[in-house]
């Protein structure tokens, strides 16, 4: 009896343990900068950026092909950017030591977005180094992180390891979003505040933080004002606005203000929402931005 005890416990830790090894539901792809930094490591290659360019862009996996493709990086823009600034893919090295925890962090992130949000998709996750001008992009077949621009966007968040966890986090839920997936030089603010904010509120959801959490800190106790200023610019031209797409921003005024205003957008729609999950999915699979926005409760100023 004790025997068939003893094999039903060895039984029942394997299953265990078995269960404890299932593979992440993610994959994160660094390999690209692991031979980045071969190649940078070369003092020889480092003085020929041409050469360093075109050997890195050569053996590109699978999401750096698609990144590259996305966000038109060629071995002669890279190697410019090489030349131009070297000490942006020098720093890079600091931030790529950090990818072990952000690793782990990711993949609880990724776990509680499949308790919140059951359609979710799990395409890999690809971190490689681009040439200096997108930190992340995403669409149905991956997530695309840009290294070198991730590391050095201290303005965005000043923990590197937090900043990587969450602008990812924010990047992936940008994979599940339908009004994400095609990008338009026509897209109103309206429509990229409200795809953008629904990222942010369900990053903080999964990540514990949004991506841009500095905008929220300016913004504090100008909720009216801004929000109202918001509400008269929303029809315009997403680009070439004051509320998203500009960088840094400038006088005073920060970029991509309008990732803020979405947010509490989102986040007045899922508070008055009976039903959470449902909530939750409605953020994500949002078609009609100006539908939603009137059906969130929304108004500008409000406490939330």
């Amino acid at each position: 009896m004790r025997r068939i005890a003893a094999a039903l416990a060895a039984l029942l830790l394997g299953g265990a343990s078995h269960a404890a090894e299932a593979p992440p539901r993610v994959t994160i792809v660094t390999s690209d900068i692991d031979r980045f930094f071969a190649l940078y490591g070369d003092p020889v290659l480092v003085a020929a950026p041409d050469t360093l360019a075109a050997r890195y862009l050569a053996d590109a996996s699978p999401g750096l092909q698609e990144f590259m493709v996305l966000r038109r990086i060629t071995p002669e823009k890279l190697a410019a950017a090489l030349r131009a600034k070297p000490q942006l893919f020098a720093d890079a090295r600091g931030c790529a030591a950090k990818l072990g925890n952000v690793r782990t962090r990711l993949a609880a992130a990724t776990d509680r977005l499949a308790a919140l949000y059951p359609a979710a998709k799990f395409p890999p996750i690809t971190i490689a180094i681009g040439r200096g001008t997108t930190a992340g992009t995403a669409n149905a077949k991956g997530l695309y992180i840009g290294l070198e621009t991730l590391c050095m966007a201290k303005f965005i968040e000043a923990d590197d390891e937090d900043r990587f966890v969450n602008i990812i986090a924010h990047e992936y839920v940008h994979a599940q979003q339908p009004l994400a997936q095609v990008e338009s030089e026509d897209d109103t603010v309206l429509h990229a505040a409200l795809v953008e904010g629904a990222a942010e509120f369900v990053a903080e959801k999964i990540s514990g933080s949004v991506g841009y959490p500095l905008l929220h800190l300016w913004a504090k106790g100008r909720e009216a004002e801004l929000e109202t200023a918001f509400l008269a610019e929303k029809d315009g031209k997403a680009i070439g606005s004051r509320w998203l797409y500009n960088q840094q921003g400038k006088d005073g005024w920060p970029g991509d203000l309008g990732y803020w205003v979405g947010y509490r957008v989102a986040k007045s729609y899922y508070d008055r929402a009976p039903d959470k999950a449902a909530a939750i999915r409605e953020i994500i699979e949002m078609r009609d931005p100006a539908a939603f926005l009137a059906e969130s409760g929304w108004t500008p100023g409000m406490k939330l």
